[in-house]
């Protein structure tokens, strides 16, 4: 005897109502959830998840779902909601800000920073940050950070200008295939309308950004806030005055770093060491 489908309460979150919004309009299109997990090209149980509000839906999933039950858009504007609810309490403040940012600079330290990760460097990074989660808790925490990306696709993307240690060039995360792709990814951002990437080679030596990572938004308002990142620590800083310190550190650290052209040729050199 088949198990009844799990109870919905689209009533606690954004999270939940997206799942009961795709159950009901699963139903109401007479689909079984192997039929739309064909048609979406996700997997059946992925889906199932999906409705019930255990996974936050990928970011490429929302726009599938609005092409095959013909509801125009309307997938993709909960989905904007539904995303910030994947992030930890203490970061959804950074993520709130992120969403309204014209300007973002990053320097993403000893990593490529998040918004620019491709899902298998961003799940090597997962799997060990935390060796005993389960595969489906990495997938979660994969989709939340791909979640981050739309920002980079809207129709008025942020200016975003990331400064890479070479560090982040070099350290094979995930192993030589999961970094030449990150790298292919990188060199097609170094130099475009909207994104600069700039690499700070390891001969510059030491540097008031040294221990961990810092990101500046200029947002919608021209407020500027900053984001300042250690091991699993975050400080979101908001005072003007200190924000212009952190300002100063990396208009600084960018005078010392390649230019974009030369960046561009130094990552794929890197990557030759990968092939």
């Amino acid at each position: 005897m088949a198990r009844p489908p799990r109870k919905l309460t689209p009533d606690r979150s954004a999270r939940h109502l997206f799942g009961a919004d795709l159950r009901h309009q699963r139903e109401a299109a007479g689909m079984t959830l192997e039929q739309l997990a064909e048609a979406v090209r996700y997997s059946r149980s992925h889906l199932a998840r999906i409705e019930t509000a255990e996974h936050v839906p990928p970011p490429d999933l929302p726009g599938r779902l609005d092409e095959v039950f013909g509801t125009g858009e309307h997938f993709a504007r909960l989905y904007a909601i539904a995303r910030h609810e994947v992030h930890p309490e203490k970061f959804r403040r950074r993520m709130e800000l992120e969403a309204r940012a014209r300007v973002i600079n990053e320097f993403g330290g000893p990593l490529v920073p998040g918004l620019v990760q491709t899902e298998d460097y961003a799940r090597a990074l997962f799997r060990v940050g935390n060796p005993k989660a389960s595969p489906d808790e990495i997938d979660e925490k994969v989709s939340a950070r791909l979640s981050r990306q739309t920002l980079l696709q809207a129709e008025a993307p942020p200016d975003l200008s990331m400064i890479l240690d070479e560090a982040a060039i070099r350290r094979p995360v995930g192993g030589p295939a999961v970094m030449r792709r990150q790298l292919a990814t990188l060199v097609e951002l170094v130099d475009t309308a909207t994104t600069t990437v700039q690499v700070l080679p390891f001969e510059h030596g030491e540097h008031a950004l040294i221990d961990g990572s810092l990101t500046l938004m200029t947002l919608d308002d021209d407020t500027n806030v900053a984001y300042v990142e250690g091991i699993g620590i975050g400080l979101l800083i908001e005072d003007p005055e200190t924000v212009r310190a952190r300002r100063g550190s990396y208009d600084l650290l960018r005078s010392y770093a390649l230019s974009p052209s030369k960046s561009a040729a130094f990552i794929r050199a890197a990557m030759e060491a990968f092939s």
